[in-house]
This record gives C-alpha cells, sequence and structure tokens, in this order.
C-alpha cells in the first residue's frame, strides 16, 4: 500500500507540474497575443489616418489640375503674388 501511494502521489505531483508549466505557457502567449492586437489595432488606425491624408491630397492635387481659381488662391497664399498694379500688404504680428 505505502508503494502504490507513493506512485500515485509522484503521479499527482507530475500532472500538476505539467498543469501548471502548461498554464504558465498558454497564459503568456496569451499575454502576448493581447499585445500584438493591440500593436495591430495602432497599425490599422495609422494606416487609416495616412490613406484620409492621401485622400485629401489627391482631391488637392485634382484641384490644381482642373480649376484655375483655386490654384490662383493657393499661389496668392502660399507664394504672397500679386496681379500686375496690384498692391500687397503684410503686416507682422
Amino acid at each position: 500500500m505505502n508503494f502504490r501511494r507513493l506512485i500515485i502521489t509522484v503521479y499527482l505531483a507530475l500532472f500538476l507540474g505539467v498543469a501548471v508549466t502548461s498554464g504558465v505557457f498558454f497564459w503568456r502567449a496569451h499575454q502576448e497575443y493581447e499585445t500584438l492586437r493591440e500593436q495591430e489595432r495602432k497599425v490599422r488606425q495609422r494606416l487609416a489616418e495616412a490613406e484620409q491624408r492621401l485622400k485629401d491630397q489627391e482631391r488637392i492635387l485634382e484641384r490644381l489640375r482642373t480649376d484655375p481659381t483655386y490654384v490662383e488662391r493657393v499661389i496668392r497664399q502660399r507664394l504672397g503674388y500679386a496681379k500686375p498694379d496690384e498692391y500687397l500688404f503684410r503686416i507682422r504680428e
């Protein structure tokens, strides 16, 4: 009987050791999975923002190609150009 109890105790200890080791392994794997999911979410968000900026820039480029009034306004605002016989007053703040 003593020998039988010893074998059962050894098997139980081995089983618990394997169970604890497996639990720790799966817990760490789950943590890594959650970290990767969070990184993926951030990357997808950055991608969506970049795609939106690209659409905005494409829209501006198309207007620059097709809308002379818009081109004139951009040139006047960004470069400070004026038409002949037109005066610009620049006020520094």
